[in-house]
């Protein structure tokens, strides 16, 4: 019987192996290194291991300097650390970690051997970011003992591990490498294997609503990004983000995922990614992605409306929902508020015209209607984006330019976009969430740190689709659903249910 029979962490005076010793391996031994572990590290490439080895040693020296491990922690772990010349050279480790190549025959062959030289109780564990567990684990004698351990670069920094259960993964061993990354001072959470687990499963939609409002011609790249930082709250924008991951490496991904949910159109790749890619324009890299990063290169900067006069009086019609806050705001930017409780929601401009939150339907479709895209936070957001028709008339949109002006806002003006671009990329993404949880691929507490710290999301999905509503995400994908049909925004059934959880819905 090769079940782990016991499911706390691996104890520190247990050997811990890593197979391939590329960025993700110095960084996974480093981590199990100071940790307390001795180390083994192997690799193909006569030579590596002794270089990673020496490398890794390098890496502490700098701690110390930093202050953050004492001289003799560094001696200490440095004698732990042992570059093996040959695969039996692990046979004392309770823990393999591979990361070689991301090619399923590679990894299949190395645990094949490996099951020949580890003990029964060795756990055995990929750091694959893209392949399938089970899959890796389908060619093994004993595949409960199988897991994945999906460290996030730079390993020693990022506190987030994935622990990914293959279909035959015993419970036991799950959990016992869920404790052992705890141990490790690592944050883990655990999802079942299904394709990009779960970072790279939910985020897809950050990046692929962005460039999918460039595609549409509603916004320019430097502009997108700039209202998802500082209206949606999030660190970088989609293009500065993949212009620093690799343009090659995202797209890749998301491919990846996209192939793996046979071609679903939630996850449809960006073909004007693909011609970044195709070009050989890999962002940082390269010195060219969506934006230059060569000699001299200038940033462009974000479209912001000019300076306009903000109206002395609105309406607020019916209940803004998470734009309520507004309504406090302008009353104390001097602006006179006037309430109907009934009808709406929009913000009624002196011109006739109507200011409205972001719903999933576009200006051209109404009168004179100037939408205004989520916030993270009304108050501390310091941009804001509006959309409109040519139709609109210019006084609508002026009053909205300076309203929001008044609050202290700069203000993009941008195409007729349904679902705008913070709405639309949240509700999403919210959408992904609640269908995962749904699924039971992960729990909604884990899916939110996931996001939060493998991603660094201002909020995690699950926690911000709760304070936004039980039908926002649902009723404004409804609507990009009617105007883009194709199943890319269709509610997920997860969404569908919780719209109607607590409802007196009753069959006809």
């Amino acid at each position: 019987m090769t079940a782990i029979e016991e499911s706390r962490a691996i104890g520190p005076s247990r050997a811990v192996a890593v197979v391939g010793t590329g960025t993700m391996g110095q960084g996974i031994a480093q981590v199990a290194l100071v940790a307390g572990h001795p180390v083994r590290l192997y690799d193909a490439v006569p030579g590596r291991a002794r270089q990673a080895a020496d490398t890794i040693a390098a890496r502490l020296d700098r701690l110390v300097e930093k202050g953050r491990i004492t001289s003799a922690d560094r001696d200490a772990a440095v004698a732990r650390l042992h570059p093996a010349e040959a695969l039996g050279d692990l046979a004392d480790a309770a823990l393999v970690v591979e990361a070689v190549l991301e090619q399923l025959p590679v990894k299949q062959e190395l645990f094949t051997a490996l099951e020949d030289i580890v003990a029964e109780d060795c756990l055995l564990a990929t750091n694959t970011s893209s392949l399938s567990v089970t899959a890796v684990a389908g060619v093994l004698r004993h595949p409960g003992r199988f897991v994945g351990l999906h460290f996030f670069n730079p390993a020693p920094l990022l506190p987030l591990v994935e622990v990914v259960s293959g279909f035959a993964t015993d419970e036991a061993a799950a959990t016992r490498a869920y404790e052992t990354a705890k141990a490790w001072g690592k944050t883990p959470v655990r999802c079942a294997d299904t394709p990009g687990f779960l970072v790279n499963r939910i985020a897809r939609p950050f990046y692929a609503e962005a460039f999918a409002v460039y595609e549409e011609r509603g916004a320019d790249p430097a502009t997108i990004d700039a209202v998802l930082r500082e209206s949606g709250g999030f660190a970088m924008g989609p293009f500065e983000l993949t212009d620093l991951i690799g343009q090659d490496v995202n797209e890749a991904v998301t491919r990846s995922v996209w192939e793996s949910f046979f071609h679903s159109p939630k996850f449809t790749p960006s073909l004007a990614q693909r011609r970044l890619v195709e070009s050989g324009l890999h962002g940082r890299k390269s010195g060219r992605g969506w934006y230059a990063y060569g000699e001299g290169a200038v940033r462009p900067e974000p479209h912001t409306a000019e300076p306009a006069e903000a109206p002395e009086a609105v309406t607020v019609v019916g209940d803004l929902g998470p734009a309520a806050e507004l309504a406090a705001m302008m009353r104390e930017a001097g602006i006179d508020v006037k309430t109907v409780e009934s009808g709406g929601p929009y913000i009624g401009l002196p011109g006739d015209g109507q200011l409205v939150p972001a719903d999933g339907r576009t200006s051209v479709e109404y009168a004179d209607v100037v939408y205004f895209d989520l916030a993270l936070d009304y108050r501390g957001a310091t941009r804001i984006a509006l959309s409109a028709s040519e139709d609109t008339s210019t006084r609508a949109v002026a009053e909205a330019v300076g309203l929001f002006q008044k609050l202290g806002k700069k203000v993009s003006v941008i195409g007729d976009v349904p679902g705008m671009i913070v709405a639309r990329t949240v509700a999403m993404l919210a959408d992904l969430a609640a269908d995962a949880v749904a699924r039971g691929v992960a729990s909604a507490e884990d899916v939110d740190t996931a996001m939060r710290l493998g991603v660094n999301y201002p909020l995690g999905p699950v926690e911000w689709n709760r304070r936004l509503g039980r039908d926002w995400a649902y009723d404004l994908l409804s609507a990009l659903h009617e105007r883009c049909p194709g199943g890319r925004y269709a509610p997920s059934l997860a969404l569908y249910r919780q719209s109607y959880s607590n409802g007196e819905e009753t069959a006809s």
